[in-house]
């Protein structure tokens, strides 16, 4: 299973990541279909040459058309709307074709989704570690995905075929790196690099009113509270999905957080250096893997 250049790729959901993946594919000459719940998204695609052709939910006749041309379709849904989609829709999807995602959860949903497909269709989970935040495909921009990794969570349900495909689609787009993690591996990974960063960010900005502090603020508060401007539907879906995981790295950072208050509290200087000394050392290692990755 290769991307052949004539390939046509069918994007459900164009927010930015769907409209990105649709905007990097195009531009390599490939032909790219779209289906959103919103016409006006359609509208853009099609203008901005994005995609060749497009459909709204409610045009029922003309996503069933396309669902049968598509040789690859990329889901850019919430986690939860796949599953339905394809109990829907897979009666019309062609014999062979491949199914993928860009979901930031997947132990939950992934065996699921492989148990309800058709015999003759795969499905395979990923996720492109990249974004904005903002959501729509008015700001949709490929050029995310070169300092970016992209991530494949096969199962034992997947072939190599499916594998090889989505490392050459990871390719194309420009990814900077491409990983292979089990479904746990990445929910474990992303409990604690995406989903827990972002519940800080969260109660840094819950912890009083910070409206005034824009007149005088400096990189720190910017840097640390960049990711709070948050989609409250997706990320709250994407923390259920993830929660023994997600409470579990809760529970970890709250101890280390105990730690530093103790060591203040009880005029502890050595302690708090110490931690400090720690934390140097370890973002110099990170540093350095960053680098020697690069």
């Amino acid at each position: 299973m290769k991307i052949k250049q004539d390939t046509r790729f069918l994007i459900i959901g164009l927010g930015l990541i769907g409209g990105s993946y649709a905007m990097g594919l195009s531009k390599a000459g490939y032909s790219v279909f779209a289906i959103d719940q919103e016409q006006e998204a359609i509208d853009y695609a099609l203008e901005k040459q994005m995609i060749v052709k497009g459909a709204c939910t409610d045009d029922e006749g003309t996503v069933i058309a396309l669902i049968k041309q598509a040789d690859c379709i990329l889901f850019g849904l919430y986690p939860s709307a796949i599953l339905p989609w394809i109990s829907r829709y897979q009666q019309y999807i062609k014999s062979g074709a491949l199914l993928s995602d860009v979901s930031g959860v997947k132990a939950a949903i992934v065996p699921s989704i492989q148990a309800a497909l058709r015999n003759d269709l795969e499905f395979i989970g990923a996720h492109p570690m990249a974004g904005k935040e903002v959501s729509s495909n008015r700001f949709s921009d490929p050029s995310i995905f070169k300092i970016a990794n992209f991530i494949i969570t096969p199962t034992e349900k997947n072939s190599s075929a499916a594998i090889a495909f989505m490392k050459e689609f990871a390719h194309l787009l420009g990814f900077h790196h491409t990983a292979i993690l089990s479904l746990q591996e990445h929910d474990r990974m992303i409990g604690f690099l995406s989903q827990l960063t972002h519940i800080i960010a969260v109660a840094l900005m819950n912890t009083s009113d910070n409206t005034h502090l824009a007149e005088y603020t400096g990189d720190s508060f910017r840097d640390l509270t960049r990711i709070a401007k948050i989609n409250e539907q997706l990320w709250s879906e994407l923390f259920f999905l993830n929660k023994p995981v997600l409470l579990a790295e809760i529970d970890a950072f709250s101890k280390a957080l105990a730690s530093l208050r103790k060591a203040l509290a009880e005029d502890d200087e050595e302690k708090l250096k110490e931690l400090m000394r720690l934390s140097t050392k370890r973002r110099k290692v990170f540093d350095q893997k960053q680098e020697e990755h690069n």
